[in-house]
């Protein structure tokens, strides 16, 4: 079943139903009238990668090169942590591999991402790899992902100079459980901050912050990190974390009451314009909304990652392909398959097993955020699979809840439908509508009306 009655509760607390197919992407009122006009759109099917239809690899328009898995710091929930190290990347394998990826590529990539473990334990590597690949795609958008612990004003210089946009990871007031807070280091604060001022005006740096068990509140991340970076921080990330091991499953949400009101929080500081700095919260909503007025049917849907698509490959110094790059050539996926899947010199031949696509996973076409989760882990499975789905479903069903608030003036609080009963409620019955219903606020929205005509 892929059609869905939602209870909602209108600004003069009177409840209405309305429809929703998360197959055809229709919302209608309980009459059958849509709730805005739509435009349908031209859609390609994706596709569909499981171990049984293995994934291709093509024209590369996304390049991911890991550098190696070794980090200066132990995050708990860290999705690398037990993954078996490859051989180590050192200077003298830039030059084959650069022979080997210019053979390999026919056009050029748009976007060239560096990535460890921490890509600055690799600096005496990734400064002329980078170098090289720079004079060789000047075009090409260069992004990195680093905890700022390494960082000093050369680097600095050098980041800036090579056009790289850099992701700073910091959880905010949930730091501890990353590790050591670099903020609280003379040295390394003032390197940090030279970095923001040096990126931040010109659009290229946002503070990734994620969320766990430790970290719930967006808006708590918020604003610690306006005191320390400013009223205008962009805060990149801040999903729930997939569960990788048993720290990651330590970190997750641990119950049904923890999900409840994990959701009820989450939406309320949504309406309330909380969390406005997060560039998720736009980007959910306004997807689902793109997707109801476009009618996107979910046989469009790729996974969230988008690591299943031909044009995206992740890559080491050695040539190895991989699954994606949190992974190692020499680490086996939870369904025993090898994560390295294939040679940079011959793409053609390249076929993942790895991954799952959701279509193929029991729950996901049944689920009425799949337009918003798109999967998630595409290679989790068994009980880890489980926390994640858990935590993507508490994740982005407030996301819905606003995007519909925001098309229909009505709030959400029951699904019914096909999928399990746990979910139906969203906010329960102790923390949900009475709390968050206290008036119509989604500031994060009121600029962009252009989706209503």
């Amino acid at each position: 079943m892929t059609t869905f009655t939602i209870h909602a509760l209108r600004q003069d607390d009177q409840k209405v139903l309305l429809h929703y197919d998360n197959q055809l992407s229709t919302l209608t009122w309980q009459d059958g009238t849509p709730v805005v006009p739509v435009q349908p759109g031209t859609f390609r099917d994706a596709t569909v990668v499981s171990v049984n239809q293995p994934g291709r690899k093509g024209q590369v328009r996304i390049l991911k090169i890991s550098l190696g898995l070794s980090c200066n710091y132990e995050c708990s929930y860290c999705n690398q942590r037990f993954v078996p190290h490859a051989d180590a990347s050192n200077p003298e394998d830039i030059e084959p591999f650069i022979s080997q990826l210019t053979d390999a590529l026919i056009e050029l990539p748009e976007r060239i991402e560096f990535w460890g473990g921490e890509p600055l334990v690799y600096w005496k590597t990734l400064k002329p790899l980078a170098e090289r690949l720079r004079g060789l795609y000047s075009e090409a958008q260069f992004s990195i992902i680093t905890n700022g612990s390494l960082l000093d004003s050369a680097k600095n210089e050098w980041l800036d100079r090579l056009g790289f946009s850099v992701g700073l990871s910091h959880d905010g007031p949930g730091q501890s459980t990353r590790g050591p807070d670099p903020l609280k280091d003379p040295e390394k604060h003032t390197a940090i901050m030279d970095l923001y001022a040096r990126l931040h005006p010109q659009g290229r740096i946002s503070i990734n912050a994620m969320l766990h068990e430790n970290n719930r509140s967006r808006a708590d991340i918020q604003e610690w990190l306006k005191d320390h970076f400013g009223q205008d921080v962009r805060i990149g990330e801040g999903s729930f974390i997939d569960p990788y091991d048993s720290g990651g499953l330590a970190s997750t949400l641990q119950s049904d009451a923890d999900h409840i009101r994990f959701r009820a929080m989450s939406y309320k500081e949504l309406r309330l314009g909380k969390v406005a700095s997060f560039k998720i919260g736009h980007q959910k909503i306004m997807d689902f909304v793109q997707s109801i007025r476009t009618a996107r049917p979910a046989s469009a849907l790729g996974q969230k990652c988008g690591m299943d698509k031909a044009d995206s490959i992740a890559v080491d110094l050695h040539g190895n392909l991989l699954t994606c790059q949190n992974v190692s050539a020499a680490s086996i996926a939870p369904n025993g398959q090898l994560h390295g899947i294939g040679h940079v010199s011959n793409l053609q031949a390249v076929k993942m097993r790895t991954a799952t696509h959701w279509s193929k996973r029991k729950d996901c076409s049944s689920c009425p955020v799949l337009q918003l989760c798109k999967g998630s882990c595409m290679f989790l499975e068994g009980p880890l699979w489980d926390a994640g789905c858990d935590a993507a479903y508490s994740d982005n069903v407030p996301f819905l809840a606003a995007a519909i608030e925001y098309l229909t003036g009505c709030i959400p609080y029951y699904i019914e439908g096909g999928f399990r009963e746990d979910r139906k409620d969203i906010f329960g019955e102790v923390c949900g509508v009475p709390e968050v219903a206290t008036k119509r606020v989604i500031p994060i929205l009121i600029q962009d009306q252009s989706v209503m005509t």
